[in-house]
C-alpha cells in the first residue's frame, strides 16, 4: 500500500459528513481511502472549536479523557503559502487493463493485475489501468482487496497466472461479469456476493487508513462490497445547538487546561500540577475547594446524563416573547417566542402552541467514527449508545474532527395534552402497532436491536417532512439545505420540531427562513392539504410496513412522491414516516393528529 498526495479538494463538511478518514474516493487521477488522524495535519495547523456540552458528551461516548474539536484543513488560497492538506492511501490495489479489443457480441475481457505489476507511470505494459470497482469488506468498517485468485480456485490451489474479467453485457451488472484464470479456472461474480457459503472467506480485520500493520481483530465474514456504493461509508455524527454559556469562570479555566487537570482527584494532586508556571498562573486567587468541585463535575458531566436534545429544547422554549429589530447579545443563539396574535390567523391549528424564531443559532458537528453495509444511527434524542461498534479514525483517537455552521431556523411546537389525547385513540393504537411490526420486521431482517421510537416522534418526523416541502417554495432555500431536529422527549412530555438552514461559509444567513415563522399557519395548512393525496395512492396509504413485499418496514404511508426528503435534511435517513398519523389519508381517516384542517 503506497501513501498517495492529495490531487484534488472536497468542502471542509464533506470531511465530516461523506469523506471522512476511512471513507473510499476517486481523486482525477487515483482511487483512494482517506487516511486516518494521525496523517492529518497536526493540531498546531488547524483551528480549534470550542464546544463544551459536545466534549462532554464525546467523552462519554467514546471513552477519550479529554477529547479537542478541530477543523479539517482551509483549501490553499494562496499558491504560495504551503500546502497543508490531507494524506490518503492507493486504494484499492488491484486495477483492471484498458484493453483494445472489443467482440461484436459486446464482450470483453480485462486483464486483472495488482499494483506490484505496474511500470514507476502507474501502467502495465504500457496501458491504462483503472481501479476495480470490487472490494471486500465487514459492517466493523474493515475494509481490504478481494483475494481474486483464492476465489476463482478456492483455498487449496496455489496458481498465480494471469487472472481476467470477463463482461457479457454491457450493464456492468453481475451476473454478467465472471473472473478467469489463465489455467482454465472461471467463476462467476454474482457469487462473491453469497452470505450464506462465505466465498471471500472472512475478514482479516484491515484498516488501511491508519496505514500498514494496523490490522485487528475480526471474526466476520467479509462481504462483497463495490466502492462507489453508497453503503461503503456510514459516518457517525454528533451534533449540538450552541446554548447560553452559563459556566463560571473556575470552570471556564478548569476547561482550557482539562488535558493536564483531568487526572486530579486530590488536592495533593492538584498541588504537584500547581508546580506548573502555566496552571499556577491560571488558577492563581481560586480556592483548591472550588478547582476540585469543577475538575469532578467535568468528569461526571454536569448536564451529560441529559441527553443532547433535553437541554436544547429548554434552552429553546425558554425564549422570550418578542419580534422586530432587538440587537443579540448572544451571536450564537438568538431565540424569540413570536407572539400569538402574529401567526395565528384563525382557529383551524389548534393543536400548535408556539412558534419560536431562531434568529441566530451555530450548529457543531463532530465526526467519531463509520461503519459499512449498516448505518448506524443515534437514538430519537441525538445520541449513540456507549457500546455501539465504530471503526475507529485514528489508532489512538485524541481528538475529533468538527465543522460549525451558523444560521437560522422555526421552532413549531405541539400542545403536550392534544399529543397525549392523540396517543389514547384507539385508532392511534392500531395504526402504531402496526408500525412496529415493521419495526420488528426490520430488526429481524438486519439482526439489529434499535428500540421503536414511539407514535410522538413519527408523528413529528413526518410533519417536519410535509412542512419542509411547503416552506421551500417561499423561504428562498431549496428543500435539500433545510434540515430537522425532532423533540419528542417523553420524559419531559414537551414535544416539537426545529427546521433550520446554516452553513459554514458565512457568519449566518439572509432571514428568509426565520421570517415565514409569520406565516406559519399559511405553511401547515398548505402541507396538510398537499398531502393528505399521495400521486401514488392508494398504493402509498394502504401501505403495510409488516407485510411489505418491497422490505419498506419503516414506512407507513409515505414514499418518494409525499414524505421523503433529501438526506442531507433528514435525521433519520428517511424512516420511521407515515403521513396517515398526520393527516388522514385513503383507507385510513381516524388516526390523523390534524383533524378537519381545511
Amino acid at each position: 500500500m503506497t501513501e498517495k498526495k492529495a490531487h484534488g479538494q472536497i468542502r471542509q463538511g464533506q470531511l465530516i459528513t461523506t469523506y471522512g478518514p476511512g471513507a473510499l474516493i476517486d481523486l482525477p487521477k487515483d482511487s483512494a481511502i482517506i487516511g486516518g488522524l494521525e496523517t492529518w495535519p497536526q493540531k498546531n495547523d488547524l483551528d480549534q472549536i470550542t464546544e463544551p456540552r459536545l466534549t462532554d458528551k464525546l467523552r462519554v461516548m467514546t471513552g477519550v479523557l479529554a477529547p479537542e474539536l478541530y477543523a479539517p484543513p482551509p483549501a490553499r488560497t494562496d499558491p504560495g503559502a504551503p500546502n497543508v492538506g490531507i494524506r490518503v492511501w492507493r486504494f484499492p490495489e488491484w486495477f483492471v487493463v484498458h484493453e483494445d479489443s472489443v467482440s461484436a457480441e459486446k464482450e470483453r475481457s480485462r486483464r486483472l493485475v495488482h499494483r506490484k505489476s505496474l511500470d514507476e507511470k502507474g501502467r502495465f505494459d504500457g496501458r491504462e489501468v483503472v481501479a476495480t470497482r470490487f472490494v471486500r469488506a465487514c459492517p466493523k468498517g474493515h475494509i481490504d482487496d478481494l483475494d481474486w485468485w483464492r476465489f476463482v480456485h478456492g483455498e487449496d490451489n496455489n496458481c498465480k497466472r494471469q487472472l481476467w474479467l470477463d463482461e457479457h453485457g454491457t450493464s456492468g451488472d453481475l451476473s454478467e461479469l465472471s473472473v478467469r484464470c489463465e489455467c482454465g479456472a472461471r467463476r462467476n461474480l454474482y457469487e462473491a456476493a453469497e452470505r450464506e457459503t462465505k466465498p471471500l472467506g472472512f475478514c482479516q480485520g484491515r484498516r488501511p487508513w491508519l496505514g500498514n500493520d494496523s490490522n485487528e481483530e475480526c471474526n466476520q465474514p467479509s462481504r462483497l462490497l463495490i466502492r462507489t456504493a453508497s453503503n461503503a461509508y456510514f459516518p457517525q455524527v454528533v451534533s449540538v445547538l450552541s446554548l447560553p454559556d452559563h459556566e463560571s469562570e473556575v470552570e471556564k479555566i478548569v476547561r482550557e487546561h482539562w488535558e493536564d487537570l483531568h487526572v486530579v482527584s486530590s488536592v495533593n494532586d492538584l498541588a504537584v500540577f500547581k508546580k506548573k508556571s502555566v496552571i499556577a498562573e491560571a488558577l492563581h486567587g481560586y480556592a483548591d475547594n472550588d478547582v476540585l468541585k469543577a475538575i469532578n463535575d467535568l468528569k461526571l458531566g454536569k448536564d451529560t446524563d441529559r441527553d443532547i436534545k433535553s437541554v436544547e429544547l429548554e434552552a429553546i422554549l425558554a425564549a422570550k416573547e418578542g419580534f422586530g429589530d432587538d440587537v443579540p447579545i448572544d451571536l450564537d443563539f438568538h431565540v424569540r417566542r413570536l407572539p400569538e396574535h402574529v401567526w395565528r390567523r384563525s382557529q383551524r391549528l389548534q393543536n400548535i402552541e408556539a412558534v419560536i424564531q431562531l434568529h441566530r443559532l451555530r450548529e457543531v458537528l463532530a465526526l467519531i467514527g463509520f461503519s459499512r453495509f449498516e448505518a448506524v444511527m443515534p437514538d430519537i434524542n441525538g445520541e449513540y449508545e456507549t457500546d455501539v461498534e465504530r471503526a475507529e479514525l485514528a489508532a489512538e483517537p485524541k481528538w475529533f474532527p468538527a465543522v460549525e455552521n451558523r444560521g437560522e431556523g422555526v421552532f413549531i411546537q405541539l400542545r403536550t395534552e392534544a399529543v397525549m389525547e392523540w396517543l389514547e385513540r384507539p385508532a392511534v393504537e392500531a395504526r402504531l402497532d402496526k408500525l412496529c411490526q415493521g419495526h420488528i420486521a426490520w430488526n429481524k431482517a438486519r439482526k439489529a436491536q434499535r428500540e421503536f421510537p414511539g407514535g410522538p416522534y413519527i408523528l413529528l418526523h413526518t410533519f417536519s417532512h410535509l412542512l419542509i416541502h411547503t416552506l421551500s417554495v417561499r423561504c428562498g432555500y431549496p428543500a435539500s439545505s433545510i434540515r430537522e431536529r425532532v423533540y419528542a422527549g417523553y420524559d419531559a412530555e414537551r414535544f416539537g420540531v426545529l427546521l433550520y438552514t446554516a452553513s459554514p461559509d458565512a457568519e449566518g444567513t439572509l432571514g428568509g427562513l426565520v421570517q415565514e415563522a409569520r406565516h406559519i399557519e399559511d405553511h401547515v395548512v398548505d402541507a396538510l392539504r398537499t398531502s393528505a393525496l399521495c400521486s401514488n395512492d392508494p398504493i402509498c396509504s394502504q401501505h403495510e410496513p409488516g407485510r411489505s413485499m418491497e422490505r419498506r418496514y419503516l414506512h407507513g404511508a409515505a414514499c418518494h412522491g409525499c414524505g421523503l426528503v433529501a438526506e442531507t435534511s433528514c435525521e433519520m435517513h428517511n424512516d420511521y414516516l407515515d403521513r396517515a398519523l398526520v393527516i388522514p389519508v385513503l383507507g385510513e381517516r381516524d388516526a390523523a393528529f390534524f383533524e378537519g384542517v381545511q
